[in-house]
């Protein structure tokens, strides 16, 4: 079976060809639960059957864990079949179990500690230990992970690791680029604001944005998405559903950006709902198709924990959804005006 691809090749190296379904992989990393090999294996082998063939995974993912899978699962995939990624940023230190980090977030993994690097020899160093775990010869795409208020705590904070990150980790992305070790670099943030400033300060390719272009979000239409059309910069979009409220719809207890969604998101996406559910569609089809029709965007990857989830991300991949239901969510506030929605 094959799914519908998107070509990209910002650089004239070949460049890529990217499945318009990804898949993430920090479900594998037993993320707010643990699921056993077979259950991880069971996951990506329907993704394979399905097509999709553009992977991304992280050190964070499970200390290790999801790439470890990974390499299991890929060992023998023919490596010109898909697209790989993985990130930079953070090195993993061993740890007393007693003292391990994620704890209430990642279950039965490795005791490590995370220790944020974004120097020239930290990215080095996060480079090789990713392809001891993944066993493979290359990797296609890294992603400088996590530079966000979220994850750094604070403006100053990520001023300051972005600073570390010019100086430093960003020549190292370079030489590997310019080397051939990897075809592209970029980052995967969950604020568009930080990859703006990047893209404004370096030769970045690709930038993987969690949660910030969907059917409920839209203010990277501002400056950052047009930025990214002139310079030929690729996105991928994860968190597509916004932590879930897109897929689940506004019922009691759906959660919107990792937290318990307040009343307003929930009358909004009570809303959207009511929109797609007029025209026929699943509101979780709209949210994944939403973010494909912006010229930039070269793959959604919506999480999957379970194969259930992966066959809904498959269906999702191939319903159609009309234009009309665009021009509704348009003519009643739900979406901005300027959003692209295809021909």
């Amino acid at each position: 079976m094959a799914l519908a691809t998107r070509h990209w090749d910002r650089m004239g190296n070949g460049g890529l060809d990217f499945t318009e379904l990804g898949f993430g992989t920090a479900p594998l990393g037993n993320l707010y639960r643990a699921i056993t090999d077979a259950e991880a294996d069971a996951i990506l082998a329907r993704a394979w059957e399905a097509g999709v063939r553009y992977y991304d995974t992280a050190p964070l993912y499970g200390f290790g864990l999801s790439e470890t899978r990974l390499n299991r699962f890929l060992r023998d995939k023919p490596r010109d079949q898909y697209v790989l990624s993985t990130k930079v940023g953070r090195l993993l230190e061993p740890s007393a179990p007693e003292r391990r980090d994620g704890v209430g977030k990642w279950f039965d993994v490795p005791s490590r500690r995370e220790v944020y690097d974004y120097s020239y020899d930290g990215v080095m160093r996060s480079v090789e230990d990713s392809f001891a775990r993944l066993g493979v010869d290359r990797i296609d795409v890294l992603l400088v992970h996590d530079l966000d208020v979220p994850n750094q705590g604070s403006r100053a904070n990520v001023e300051a690791k972005l600073a570390q990150l010019m100086a430093g980790g960003y020549h190292a992305l370079e030489r590997l680029r310019k080397e051939g070790a990897i075809k592209a670099f970029g980052a995967g943030v969950n604020e568009w604001q930080v990859c703006q400033q990047m893209a404004e300060r370096g030769d970045f390719d690709l930038f993987l944005l969690a949660g910030r272009y969907t059917l409920l979000e839209q203010e990277a239409l501002e400056s950052f998405l047009p930025l990214c059309e002139a310079r030929g910069i690729g996105i991928v979009i994860g968190g597509p559903y916004n932590s879930g409220i897109l897929a689940t719809g506004p019922k009691p207890g759906a959660f919107y950006n990792y937290e318990p969604a307040a009343p307003a998101i929930l009358e909004r996406v009570g809303r959207i709902e009511a929109v797609c559910r007029s025209h026929g569609v699943r509101m979780v089809d709209a949210a994944y198709r939403f973010p494909l029709l912006h010229p930039s965007v070269v793959s959604v990857i919506p999480g999957g924990q379970g194969v259930a989830e992966m066959e809904s991300n498959i269906a999702a991949d191939a319903a159609v959804v009309p234009a009309a239901l665009w021009a509704d969510l348009k003519a009643e506030g739900l979406m901005r005006g300027d959003a692209p929605v295809g021909a």
